[in-house]
C-alpha cells in the first residue's frame, strides 16, 4: 500500500502528490524541513520540533499556511491515515512556486508537504557495534542553525565517508568538530564529562541534543558546552551522536581508530535508555 501524503491541504496517494517545477524549494532550496519521531503511534518531542520550525520560518521570512493547532492535527492525521506505529514524519515548507528570479516573490503561496517513513527507530541494528565516522572538512554555508533543505554537501560528505568504509562523517572547521552530516556530535572525556559544542550559527540547534543535556544534568552526568578538536574526540572515552532519527547512537571508531575500547560506551547507552524512556512517557 502506498503512503498517503499531505500536500497543501489535500490527502493524496504518494504517486499523485505533485509539486510545481517552479517551486522555489526545487529551484533555490528556498525551503525548510523538520523531522518528528513516532513510537506507538505517538509524536516524540513535538513541541521542540514545532518551536524550531517556527524559528526557521522566521529566519527565512516564510509563511506557514495553517495554524499551529492545525499543524498538530495534520501530524496526528498522517499517523492515522498511514497506520504508522513507529517511524518518522518529515515536513517540508517552501516559499512556493514563482517564475525563476533570485528576488523573493511579493505574494508567494507556500508549499507544505508532510510524509511518513515507517522504520524501527528503537531497535537500530548499529546500536550493537556503534557507528564509525570519518573526519571531513565542513564546507556548508554559515547559517546551519536554520534547518533548510540545502543538504547537498552533507549528502556528499556522507557518501565520501561511506567510500572510506565509515557510516557517517564528522565535519571539521577551523580545527574543531562542528557536527555530523545530519546529527549533533558529542564526546565523553576520560573523567566522565560530556562535551558538546555550544549553540551558534555553526550548528543546528538539536532538539534531541537539548533533551540529552537536560537528562544528563538530572542523572548527575557533568557536561561542558564547548568546541572540541578531532584529537580530543579520538582520545575520548566515548563518543556519540544525537538526532530525531537516531536518538542517542554510539560512535566507536573515528578515521578507523577505536574510541575508548572500541565498543558502545556505558554512559552513552545510559543516556540512550534515559532518553527513550523519558520521551515515550511524554509522547503525545
Amino acid at each position: 500500500m502506498s503512503r498517503i501524503v499531505y500536500l497543501n491541504g489535500e490527502w493524496l496517494p504518494e504517486a499523485d502528490a505533485k509539486v510545481s517545477v517552479f517551486d522555489r524549494g526545487f529551484l533555490f532550496a528556498d525551503a525548510i524541513y523538520e523531522v518528528t519521531g513516532v513510537i506507538d503511534g505517538k509524536l516524540l518531542e513535538y513541541e521542540g520540533h514545532a518551536s524550531r520550525l517556527k524559528r526557521s520560518i522566521g529566519e527565512l521570512g516564510l509563511d506557514l499556511p495553517i495554524s499551529a493547532s492545525e499543524l498538530l492535527e495534520v501530524h496526528r492525521e498522517i499517523i492515522r491515515r498511514n497506520a504508522l506505529k513507529e517511524g518518522l514524519i518529515y515536513l517540508q515548507l517552501s516559499r512556493g512556486p514563482a517564475d525563476r528570479d533570485f528576488a523573493f516573490p511579493k505574494d508567494p503561496t507556500p508549499t507544505l508537504v508532510l510524509f511518513t517513513q515507517a522504520k524501527s527507530v528503537i531497535e537500530n541494528p548499529k546500536l550493537a557495534t556503534g557507528l564509525s565516522v570519518a573526519l571531513l572538512p565542513d564546507w556548508r554555508w554559515e547559517r546551519r542553525d536554520i534547518k533548510t533543505v540545502q543538504l547537498l554537501y552533507p549528502s556528499m560528505a556522507k557518501m565520501q565517508a561511506m567510500e572510506k568504509g565509515a557510516d557517517d562523517a564528522w565535519l571539521v572547521e577551523d580545527g574543531f568538530v562542528t557536527e555530523a552530516s545530519s546529527a549533533t556530535a558529542h564526546i565523553i572525556d576520560k573523567t566522565g564529562r560530556l562535551i558538546t559544542r555550544p549553540l551558534s550559527n555553526a550548528i543546528l540547534h538539536g532538539i534531541t541534543r537539548a533533551s540529552v543535556l537536560d537528562l544528563a544534568e538530572k542523572a548527575g552526568i557533568p557536561y561542558d558546552e564547548r568546541a572540541f578538536t578531532p584529537d580530543e574526540a579520538m582520545n575520548a572515552s566515548e563518543a556519540f551522536i544525537t538526532s530525531a532519527t537516531n536518538f542517542v547512537m554510539p560512535v566507536t571508531r573515528i578515521d578507523g581508530e577505536p574510541v575508548g575500547d572500541g565498543k558502545p560506551g556505558t554512559l552513552t547507552l545510559k543516556l540512550r535508555e534515559l532518553y527513550i524512556a523519558d520521551k515515550i512517557a511524554s509522547a503525545i
